[in-house]
């Protein structure tokens, strides 16, 4: 392909969020925010039903019947009977009631009954704007893609319970992690395409501040990424229930039993003391990551604002919310991981994700401009 060619390419592929009328524009955009929305609520349910033990009370998956609980106590026996069968029942619930089984099944129950509403909610906006040719084919190809991701979060979804269901009453880390970042990957994309469709101003950065930009933002965001995966494998791993104390753990900064694995590289990823000293020491460096990129744009404020008008702002919201994030972890670690504020400390993780993808897309989809001086 010629570079005349690839320039065109190129060009189509920038012009088409701009040719789309604004009257098509704003009930795309509700369209994927709604996505975004309803994979919070899912999050949200889901943190309940892993921190109620709950996550292993449903032992089939059937996309189509499953909507459909429990009606009368002799399919309630039935479901009871089912459950017993398996690891969970037998190592440490025998003899719970089935008052108590009903309780954990409603978590696992709404937890699915939400992400399968997920698909009702991309799917008839999708159809209808396809049938009326309001989708242009990047656009289409971006939903199809968002689609996939859906389905691919409900076979691994699946998957991560099987792992429970075999000769351990708790599901793999491995799986919960992939499960988790597949949810923070459908919000993200959702997000990002939501902001796609948002009419641009007229502001543009100079060469030197948008590289500046993205590069500070570049660095957060694999800080943060390795963060919520250090996160699931603490919730996976229950890593969260020992040495409750900060800043050390058993009076040292650095646990005696950090390396207790044969494996030194194993000991990060399936030793409970060493995955939450990792997930200790990676928000950390979140923390002041985020701090340095806060006092980099705040160096560059005047340049800034006449450009973009947003990175003061966008910096402060980050610096809060990781001063958040952090003191949260702090409290549920010293707490012993109570459900309310577990549930929060997840959700505050997808808030400060989305506020740093706001912030890289609206970086990304500013113009550049010749550097004056």
């Amino acid at each position: 392909m010629s570079v005349a060619a690839v320039k065109e390419a190129v060009t189509v592929a920038a012009e088409w969020r701009d040719e789309l009328p604004d009257s098509r524009r704003r009930p795309m955009r509700i369209w994927f925010w709604s996505v975004a929305a309803m994979t919070f609520a899912v999050l949200v349910v889901g943190g309940i039903t892993r921190l109620t033990l709950s996550g292993l009370s449903i032992v089939d998956w059937n996309p189509i019947m499953g909507v459909i609980p429990p009606l009368n106590e002799a399919q309630w026996e039935r479901a009871f009977d089912m459950y017993k069968q398996f690891p969970e029942y037998q190592t440490w619930r025998q003899g719970m009631s089935l008052a108590e089984f009903k309780f954990i099944f409603f978590w696992e129950w709404l937890h699915r009954l939400l992400a399968r509403t997920i698909g009702l909610v991309f799917l008839v906006p999708f159809v209808a704007f396809w049938v009326r040719g309001w989708l242009p084919r990047p656009l289409f190809r971006r939903a199809l893609l968002l689609f996939g991701l859906g389905a691919m979060q409900g076979l691994m979804g699946w998957l991560m319970v099987m792992s429970g269901l075999v000769d351990r009453p708790s599901v793999s880390h491995y799986r919960l992690a992939a499960h988790l970042c597949l949810a923070f990957t459908i919000f993200g994309y959702a997000v990002w395409l939501a902001r796609d469709l948002t009419v641009r101003g007229t502001s543009a950065l100079a060469h030197r501040d948008r590289r500046f930009l993205k590069r500070g933002l570049g660095a957060v965001g694999v800080i943060l990424a390795l963060q919520i995966v250090w996160g699931a494998f603490v919730a996976g791993l229950k890593a969260g229930k020992i040495y409750p104390t900060f800043p050390l753990m058993g009076g040292r900064l650095v646990p005696e039993n950090l390396l207790a694995m044969e494996s030194t590289f194993m000991n990060f990823l399936a030793n409970p003391a060493a995955v939450q000293w990792t997930h200790r020491l990676i928000g950390t460096l979140l923390l002041a990551g985020v701090t340095a990129l806060f006092i980099g744009v705040r160096r560059r404020a005047d340049v800034l604002s006449r450009s973009s008008g947003a990175a003061t702002g966008y910096a402060l919201a980050l610096l809060l919310i990781v001063v958040v994030q952090y003191s949260l972890g702090i409290a549920t670690l010293l707490l012993h991981v109570p459900v309310s504020l577990g549930v929060i400390h997840q959700s505050v993780a997808m808030i400060l994700f989305g506020v740093w993808l706001t912030w890289l897309h609206q970086v990304v989809r500013t113009p550049v401009r010749t550097a004056i001086g």
